[in-house]
Order: structure tokens, then C-alpha cells, then sequence
């Protein structure tokens, strides 16, 4: 986004305002290219955003969207997530007064804003908008008919689970590729990174049918740009909600070289307790299967990386969990939020070897 763009961005997260609850707000406070100037959370007015979450030092969180708007704010983004992805029903006054106010809405939950007749009477009496950011294309192809230009490689994010953190390690692979001299675009399947990059198409709000087709597209339309086209995986294969997405995105991306994300502290399934997750080298097989199904007879599309959260662990627990991970699988393995650039740089050499 250019420098000169006039957007400047309020996050929205009443009363949700947790490193738990507020996804969207930490990925955007931490790679943004955009400024974020507030989080509004009358729960924790007068602090400082990495007090609660851990980044966006020198954000402040201010009680109301009038401070939001004095403070320079042109947009007021949703930066939590509820269950079943409705707007929570304290937002809506929240929401109804940026719109009145003139402010433009991002939304990323699976509830579209104008759909609420007092939200919509807000937006047409002050002249807000809405960017609905879970709202895919309406002319998506079915995927396999398009080829990407040649010469270039995709890397595609999959996860041990949902939420471990697959669009992080996408960015900070990007970084790394960047920082090695190489020509890179990140592609994002899910409202965070779309929120981040400024494009991108939801998978998740996909028709079924067409999942496979939307990751082509987009990895194609990158290719045209950049020599590595790094794709943000959703999901899981293992899990029971979400595999019907990441298998269409896993076909539909087509890539050459796949990095596992984990969660080092987490046992089961998210939401699905006593559900164990399947072991690191169990997985690397896993998705190296089904990332040939749909390929040529002979392809292999190998894991090259162990990407590591370990944000609930301390540090020598978390120098444990990368070791053993490295050791388990016999790859590369690194927590690159934790370790900064020097594990994101690791896990981006596995890449290049």
C-alpha cells in the first residue's frame, strides 16, 4: 500500500482485546504496511496495545470511536472473531456510530455488516462504507485449467491444526525470501491477510466447488509478479471442521514445497477435546500424499520446514519443543516470531537448498 494512502486504521475489539480473542488485530498490528492508529476497547482505554497483546507498541486503546476518529482514523477494522462469525451484539452501537460518523468498515466475519437494518440506516444516513473482506469474487473458475508462468515456485502453509499460526510464518517466509534477494508475494486465503495485503480471497466464504479454482487464480496472478509465491494455508487436513478447505486450497495452489506449522503447546484438536493431534512425522507424510493427488504420476512435493508457535511456552520449554521437532522429522525447524529473523531465515534456506 502506497505511502501516501489516507487510510488510517482503528481496530475494533471491545471487550476481546486478548492474544485468545483478537487474531486479526495482532496479525495487522505486526505486518501491516498501513498505520494503525487506535484499538478501540472501553475495557482497557488508556493503555498501550502490546501491554494486552504483545505488539503494537505506541498503539494506544481508547474508549470510544470519537477518540478513535480525533487520533486520525479513516477506518475502523474488526479485529476479533465470535462464534459462528456474527458480529457480537456490543459492536453493533459501535459500528452503527463509525458508520454514522462517515468512517469505512472492514469487515472479516462470516456476518455481512448491511445486513443489520440498523447498521445499514447508520451507513446511509453518515455515508460510511463497508468492505466486506470474507467476500469471494462472484466469477470464480473450477480449478486445473490454468497454468502458472514457469520458473517460479510455490510454497504453501499447512497446519498440524486450525489457528497455529500458517499466515504468520507465510509473511515471515516472504520477509526472509525478501531479505535473501529474491522476488516474492505473499497470497492470502483468509480475512487477516487480506486485511494485511490489501487483496486476496477468503476461502472459507468459498463455494465449495470453487475453492480449488480461487487458489489457482490466485497463485497464478502472483506468479506473474514474483519468482516465489508464498500461499497462507487454512485449516487442517485432520480436522474434522475444516479439511474440506484446506484440501481444495492444497489442490488449488498446486505447490512445489509445502512448511508445517504447529502449535508446540497444544495436544488436541482446537474444539475438539480428546481428539489427539497426530505426530509431527505422521503429518509431513500425511500432507506429502495429498499434496500429489492431483499431480502428475512421479511428482513429490516434499515438507522442507517445521514452523514453531511456541508463544504459550517459556523459552527454555520452547528451545526444547524446536529441538524436538527438528530431531522427530529431520528437518529444519524454528519458531520465526519468536526467534526473529534468524528462524524465519532458517526455515526460508530449507526453501532454497
Amino acid at each position: 500500500m502506497p505511502v501516501s494512502d489516507p487510510r488510517r486504521v482503528a481496530i475494533l475489539a471491545e471487550g476481546l482485546f486478548t492474544p485468545q480473542t483478537a487474531k486479526t488485530a495482532i496479525g495487522v498490528l505486526r505486518y501491516a504496511p498501513y498505520p494503525v492508529v487506535a484499538v478501540v476497547d472501553s475495557t482497557r482505554a488508556g493503555t498501550d496495545s502490546a501491554d494486552a497483546i504483545g505488539v503494537g507498541r505506541g498503539v494506544p486503546v481508547v474508549g470510544t470511536i470519537l477518540e478513535a476518529i480525533a487520533r486520525g482514523a479513516t477506518v475502523l477494522l474488526i479485529g476479533t472473531a465470535a462464534p459462528g462469525g456474527r458480529i457480537a451484539d456490543s459492536y453493533r452501537p459501535l459500528l452503527a456510530d463509525a458508520l454514522g460518523r462517515g468512517l469505512e468498515v472492514w469487515n472479516g466475519l462470516h456476518e455481512r455488516v448491511l445486513a443489520d437494518p440498523a447498521l445499514r440506516d447508520a451507513a446511509q444516513r453518515g455515508g460510511g462504507r463497508v468492505r466486506e473482506l470474507r467476500e469471494p469474487p462472484a466469477d470464480l473458475p473450477i480449478g486445473g485449467h490454468r497454468q502458472r508462468r514457469a520458473a517460479t515456485c510455490v510454497v504453501l502453509t499447512v497446519g498440524s491444526d486450525a489457528a497455529v499460526g500458517k499466515m504468520t510464518v507465510a509473511l515471515e517466509l516472504v520477509r526472509a525470501l525478501e531479505r535473501a534477494g529474491k522476488r516474492a508475494a505473499f497470497v492470502a486465503t483468509g480475512q487477516t491477510g487480506i486485511a494485511i495485503a490489501g487483496e486476496g480471497i477468503s476461502i472459507d466464504a468459498v463455494v465449495a466447488d470453487f475453492i480449488a479454482g480461487a487458489a489457482e487464480q490466485m497463485v497464478c496472478d502472483a506468479a506473474e509478479r514474483a519468482d516465489w509465491v508464498v500461499v497462507e494455508g487454512q485449516g487442517s487436513l485432520t480436522h474434522p471442521g475444516f479439511s474440506g478447505v484446506t484440501l481444495g486450497l492444497l489442490h488449488g495452489s498446486a505447490p512445489d514445497l509445502l512448511v508445517l506449522c504447529h502449535d508446540a503447546s497444544r495436544a488436541e484438536v482446537k474444539g475438539f477435546p480428546g481428539l489427539s493431534l497426530k505426530p509431527l512425522p505422521e503429518l509431513v507424510r500425511l500432507y506429502e500424499d495429498a499434496a500429489t493427488w492431483s499431480r502428475a504420476a512421479g511428482t513429490r512435493v516434499p515438507v522442507v520446514g517445521i514452523a514453531l508457535n511456541t508463544s504459550a511456552l517459556d523459552l527454555g520449554a520452547a528451545r526444547r519443543a524446536v529441538q524436538a521437532a527438528g530431531t522427530a522429522t529431520g528437518l529444519p525447524a524454528a519458531d520465526p516470531v519468536r526467534e526473529g529473523a534468524a528462524g524465519s531465515d532458517r526455515l526460508a534456506a530449507g526453501l532454497v537448498r
